[in-house]
């Protein structure tokens, strides 16, 4: 492959991958069940860290049942504080994203692993920090 043509595909996945990602966005500002569905893959996990310091480790279907539950962000006219800090794909089928989210109070980073599948680019892992402030 040329040099040229390389840096074409690695443009288009970059694109990609942000699409990816800001699906993800909207459907967690939305609430939108099918548009995670559509950014995260089945297998994909949930990591943080609970008050005690322990690792939480959260399927994406539990994950999905708890977002239909509760009112989304948007329903509840809250704003948006959605930021891609950062895109590292490190070969033409895995990437890593940082990223800035919030459902205020409560303030997210993200760190998101993403695999190009026969589907598109899906997250497979999440790691993610919360901080409790005011907007």
């Amino acid at each position: 492959m040329s040099q040229a043509a390389f840096k074409s595909e690695a443009q288009n996945d970059r694109a990609d991958i942000e699409g990816t990602v800001w699906t993800y966005l909207d459907g967690l500002h939305e609430g939108d069940v099918e548009k995670l569905a559509a950014s995260f893959h089945p297998v994909s996990h949930l990591y943080s860290i609970d008050d005690k310091g322990n690792v939480t480790d959260l399927p994406r279907d539990t994950w999905f049942e708890w977002v239909k539950k509760r009112p989304s962000p948007k329903s509840q006219k809250l704003p948006r504080h959605d930021k891609i800090v950062s895109v590292d794909q490190s070969g033409p089928a895995t990437a890593f994203v940082k990223v800035e989210c919030a459902i205020p109070p409560r303030f997210f980073t993200d760190y998101l692993s993403l695999i190009k599948t026969n589907e598109g680019w899906r997250v497979v892992s999440k790691s993610f920090k919360t901080d409790v402030k005011e907007a």
